[in-house]
């Protein structure tokens, strides 16, 4: 009877260190899987701000072509109302005058459809 005591003790102890070592390969496991995901956060977070850099620099260019656009636009706009303001300086006191002598040099004639009943 000892010795099935003593198979049966030994299948115990054997069984203990198996289910020992099983706990610790969860364990492994679980301490690589935290890992892993740790290191793919940081993969993604490092790929995540390459792409936002990225980003920043093409809208910093498009802004800043954007900008230039603005500025020849509102020189031009500038150059176009210089160019209205001389013209008006230029002919407005002639179109003043041709105004004032219509209104002031009246010529007075009979109408060609006047007719003089006596």
């Amino acid at each position: 009877m000892t010795s099935q005591s003593q198979g049966i003790h030994q299948l115990l102890q054997a069984e203990k260190r198996a289910k020992d070592k099983l706990e610790e390969a969860k364990k492994r496991k679980v301490k690589r899987l935290r890992q892993a995901k740790e290191e793919a956060m940081a993969e993604t977070d490092q790929y995540r701000m390459q792409r936002d850099e990225e980003f920043r620099q093409k809208q910093a260019k498009i802004m800043g072509s954007q900008s230039n656009v603005l500025e020849e636009i509102e020189v031009q706009t500038l150059g176009k109302i210089k160019e209205l303001n001389a013209s008006y300086s230029m002919s407005m006191e002639g179109v003043i005058n041709e105004l004032l002598s219509i209104v002031c040099d009246v010529k007075p004639e009979i109408h060609v459809n006047y007719r003089i009943t006596a």
